[in-house]
């Protein structure tokens, strides 16, 4: 799709009669921190949010949704919307917790991490291991609705899914193309930025939203509380469900692995590897498919720009952490053999840490790559020229990066 292409025409109409009403001093929704935290309560019968470190992202994030990100009224509405189911999962999982305190002894053994920069095979390596009946993963409509928690019997039935798969067809609706570059759906595995949005300390917002400030707070902020947080939450989805190990995703953790593996100290980790510049423009693609459903203005260069800074950041981050942190437990995958054969990729991930891979296991993922191939919902088109994205830039901004995996990126 263009950079340049419009948004959907009942958009545009939707956001004309919302600015009419608005004029007209009538309803807009509220992205007020104070005023979302009381409806949340309100909504729910609760008060307790549990730790409170959650307020500082929540302000951060709705002063720059007010302030810079150009909501449309759609865009606004999605917001308001997005925190407050947000506040209202926190409010409900802390009550449950309280209730129900033996979910706090639960381990979590030798979870499976998957991250690299994005759109370099993370997802299609994710979504093939959770085929997997020894793995754990976190489906969406249980990240979403994660009250009670999910069952072994009704984990691909349980009614909740009808509704969050209703809600999840919105984004093709905002974002027409959108499921040609990243594949949505209730049952699909669900990313660990959904998981930290209920702390308020997510690239979730980023991916959604124009708000540079936030992202370059939670790049840079002290991320314990989130990473137990996501500990938590995972002790909820297993309460009544439980596997050998955790399978889990997102790119984001490439910053922060030493929260992560203060948490997860047998974690074992996967690192993808593309070109940067592909990789980069791929995600240009994605985010300004994402902006344009929230916002009337969005300029596709520039969102480019950004994610270069901040995904060149996050790298280089990653690249520091891990010449401290690793005592064996990172493997690196490139994208090109995850593209040529995943299968045979997952095998190799296996052997490396030592899990059994059955027979049943990969004729799952063979007929998972068969029913749903590459171009499933169709093909995207991007190029690093429609973003002004340039090999200088790339060298400039992942240098080390382009030495130190130099083989893994042909």
């Amino acid at each position: 799709m263009p950079p340049n292409q419009k948004q959907p025409a009942y958009i545009s109409l939707f956001n004309y009669i919302a600015r009419g009403l608005e004029r007209a001093d009538l309803s807009v929704p509220t992205l007020d921190a104070k005023r979302l935290i009381h409806r949340a309560q309100w909504r729910t019968g609760l008060r307790n949010f549990g730790d409170e470190n959650y307020r500082e992202g929540l302000e951060r994030l709705t002063g720059e949704l007010q302030d810079h990100a150009k909501l449309s009224q759609v865009g606004r509405l999605g917001a308001h919307f997005n925190l407050m189911e947000n506040l209202c999962v926190r409010l409900n999982l802390v009550e449950y917790r309280r209730q129900h305190p033996e979910i706090l002894t639960q381990t979590i053994n030798k979870p499976l991490f998957i991250l690299g920069l994005p759109r370099t095979g993370t997802t299609i390596l994710f979504e093939l291991i959770a085929q997997d009946p020894a793995m754990r993963y976190p489906a969406s409509w249980e990240v979403a609705k994660p009250i009670p928690p999910a069952l072994r019997g009704t984990h691909t039935t349980d009614e909740r899914i009808r509704s969050v798969d209703r809600f999840m067809g919105l984004a093709e609706k905002l974002s027409p193309g959108f499921q040609a570059i990243h594949a949505i759906g209730a049952q699909l595995p669900q990313e660990c930025v959904y998981i930290f949005a209920s702390q308020f300390a997510s690239e979730q917002f980023g991916y959604m939203f124009d708000i540079p400030q936030y992202r370059a707070w939670a790049l840079h902020r002290d991320m314990t509380d989130a990473y137990r947080w996501h500990r938590q939450f995972l002790q909820h989805l297993q309460a009544e469900y439980r596997g050998e190990h955790w399978v889990l995703k997102t790119p984001s953790h490439l910053a922060y692995l030493r929260y992560l593996l203060a948490q997860y100290p047998d974690a074992n980790i996967v690192w993808t590897h593309r070109q940067p510049l592909d990789a980069i423009a791929s995600f240009s693609s994605l985010a300004t498919k994402l902006h344009r459903g929230f916002s009337d203005t969005v300029n596709p260069k520039a969102v480019a720009a950004h994610e270069m800074q901040h995904f060149a950041k996050q790298l280089n981050m990653g690249m520091q952490q891990r010449r401290q942190l690793d005592r064996g437990q990172f493997l690196d995958i490139s994208f090109t053999s995850i593209c040529e054969d995943p299968v045979e990729s997952i095998r190799g991930i296996y052997r490396y840490f030592d899990i059994p891979l059955t027979g049943e296991a990969e004729s799952r993922m063979r007929d998972y790559l068969a029913k749903r191939p590459r171009y499933l919902h169709g093909k995207h088109h991007y190029s690093a020229d429609q973003f002004a994205l340039t090999g200088a830039q790339e060298s400039a901004l992942f240098g080390d990066y382009l030495e130190r995996f130099a083989p893994l990126l042909t």
